[in-house]
């Protein structure tokens, strides 16, 4: 059974930091493109960041650039974002999502490949 569960969301004041995780099991995470999306109300969901399946390149949308960083332990089988300087339009719904077995991860962040598997959300909310 495939369980993606996160976890680590909140308040915060903007200018705060905040890390979000995501534990995985159920399926082979060490061989799979993983990324952090986010949603708020009204617009689609956007990939933020992701991470090759060795943890050795990394993505990210522009907007965050500089300011999150994305990384993984597979021995753990855990997804992070650390997000610093978060500013008001950071709020949003955060899903950590797994690609694909050796999908791209540049193209998985852009959309252009599908996500075999969702977790259901941690919100994040940064005050003004």
């Amino acid at each position: 059974q495939v369980q993606v569960v996160e976890s680590g969301g909140g308040l915060v004041q903007a200018g705060g930091s905040l890390r979000v995780s995501c534990v995985a099991s159920g399926f082979t995470f060490n061989t799979r493109c993983m990324g952090w999306f986010r949603q708020t109300p009204g617009l689609e969901r956007e990939g933020i960041a992701t991470i090759s399946s060795g943890g050795g390149s990394t993505y990210y949308t522009d907007s965050v650039k500089g300011r999150f960083t994305i990384s993984r332990d597979n021995t753990k089988n855990t997804l992070y974002l650390q997000m610093n300087s978060l500013k008001p339009e950071d709020t949003a719904m955060y899903y950590c999502a797994a690609s694909g077995m050796f999908v791209d991860c540049g193209e998985f962040l852009a959309g252009r490949r599908s996500v075999n598997y969702w977790g259901q959300g941690t919100q994040v909310t940064v005050s003004s």
